[in-house]
């Protein structure tokens, strides 16, 4: 009897403590990382842009008077932050003659050592696709799916602030 006791007890305990464990697909906290230097953190939701425009596209997307529906200045936008599963994606891009000419992480998932070796892995490809295709239509990386459609969805919010097609 005093044997089945203590196998219950242990049995019971071990249980508890694996519940308990709190591993990294529970999300990451809500913690970010501000990659950008004189970065000065979060930039909020929603989508913001600075810059020039030359006039001689439309710069609010109307194509009906005849502009391309782009603007062709220079300055940066910065997209909206998407909330993955892992935790906040944002990106800035940097546009020069109506050209994305670079593109800055703001926010990735950093809630432990993998989530920074996926993006660290992850964050350079993503940003040499949307450079080469000027757009948000690009490859999935593989083993950084969450972090790629938040990469995505944040790149089109700033396309979209820059007014490029």
């Amino acid at each position: 009897m005093r044997r089945i006791t203590i196998w219950l007890l242990s049995t019971v305990a071990a249980l508890v403590l694996l519940f308990s464990y709190r591993t990294s697909t529970m999300g990451a906290g809500g913690e970010t990382s501000a990659i950008a230097s004189g970065s000065d953190g979060p930039a909020g939701s929603g989508s913001s842009w600075t810059g020039t425009d030359d006039g001689s596209g439309s710069s609010n997307g109307d194509t009906s008077s005849g502009g391309s529906g782009t603007s062709s200045g220079s300055g940066t936008a910065t997209g909206s932050v998407a909330r993955t599963r892992w935790g906040p994606v944002q990106v800035r891009i940097t546009v020069s003659g109506g050209k994305i000419t670079d593109v800055t992480v703001l926010q990735v998932p950093d809630g432990n050592h993998r989530d920074q070796e996926i993006n660290d892995y992850a964050v350079p490809i993503l940003r040499q696709e949307a450079l080469t295709a000027q757009s948000p239509r690009i490859d999935t990386v593989s083993g950084a799916t969450v972090t790629s459609d938040g990469y995505r969805e944040s790149l089109q919010s700033a396309i979209d602030a820059a007014h490029l097609k």
